[in-house]
């Protein structure tokens, strides 16, 4: 048995302002995809991860009212002691949703194919909290849907169709670090950060607004206002979440603010893992950043 296969999802907007109830926009992202298999020597392997999760589930399952989903948890526990695995091009601790994407290959093959946003969201939200400590549902959902997801204060959660254009030079990229991070721990800090009421209210007045704004300008298409929101989110994450962003690329964010050719915000947690630009020419990018692996991702 070969799974479905499920793609990897990025968060063009709404890192860790999510968290303070700021809209947030995700897409999934075909470059990384994953599919559940079989182990060739099964029954020799079992998967720590899937074993880990089956245990999880399996103990929830016990709990008074059990899960409040349907999901066979006997078959995937079997299928996981016949050496079931994700079999994955997603990179661990990149922000491009991993561990959502194993969420959502497991609900395809092991769920009752629920179909209503809000209630897979809380579903995924309860399983992918395996993976973190808490999760808000948000990633599995972009990989299970295979579809943008927009997430605002007035709606919800919904779908939405994102539409490129073809002749735009303004572009999203992704910056690869070259190195994995670990979202619970940077996370935490920021929940820290959050118990200041000087920090909570630049959230409050600063960063929801801003993010927001960018989220309208880039559905718009409103080039000139989201290059100014943009340097604005790069601006404040330079400022507040300097722990977030790796040291070794301080001087390449600071140097993109003052020359303009490109800005850089965090992609996810930060920490590590991608980075996420925006350019107004990417054919001439290669020159302000010849020694780094930079993808387009998005025309804008």
């Amino acid at each position: 048995m070969s799974g479905q296969s499920v793609a990897s999802k990025v968060l063009l907007f709404g890192e860790y302002s999510v968290i303070q109830q700021s809209n947030a926009l995700a897409m999934p992202y075909h470059l990384f995809e994953g599919r559940l298999a079989f182990a060739r020597d099964h029954k020799s392997y079992r998967d720590p991860e899937l074993n880990a999760l089956a245990k999880y589930l399996q103990k929830l399952d016990g709990q008074e009212g059990g899960l409040p989903f349907s999901f066979d948890i006997s078959s995937f526990s079997f299928d996981v002691g016949q050496g079931l695995f994700f079999d994955s091009t997603i990179p661990q601790g990149y922000g491009v949703g991993s561990s959502g994407a194993l969420v959502a290959a497991l609900y395809h093959r092991y769920g009752n194919g629920e179909k209503n946003v809000s209630a897979l969201r809380e579903y995924f939200a309860l399983m992918e909290s395996h993976f973190h400590g808490s999760s808000s549902g948000f990633d599995p959902l972009v990989s299970y849907l295979d579809q943008a997801i927009l997430k605002t204060q007035e709606r919800g959660f919904e779908t939405i169709e994102l539409v490129e254009n073809p002749d735009s030079s303004m572009v999203l990229f992704l910056l690869n670090t070259g190195r994995s991070r670990k979202t619970e721990p940077l996370v935490n800090l920021f929940l820290e950060k959050c118990k200041s009421e000087e920090f909570s209210f630049l959230c409050q007045n600063e960063l929801i607004p801003i993010t927001n704004r960018c989220i309208e300008d880039f559905l718009e298409h409103n080039h000139e206002s989201l290059w100014e929101n943009f340097e604005a989110l790069s601006r404040f994450q330079q400022d507040q979440f300097l722990p977030m962003i790796p040291k070794l690329y301080h001087d390449v964010w600071n140097e993109g603010l003052e020359n303009k050719k490109y800005l850089l915000k965090l992609c996810g947690a930060g920490g590590g893992g991608f980075l996420m630009g925006l350019t107004r020419d990417f054919k001439a990018l290669s020159k302000e950043l010849p020694s780094f692996e930079v993808r387009p991702l998005f025309k804008v």
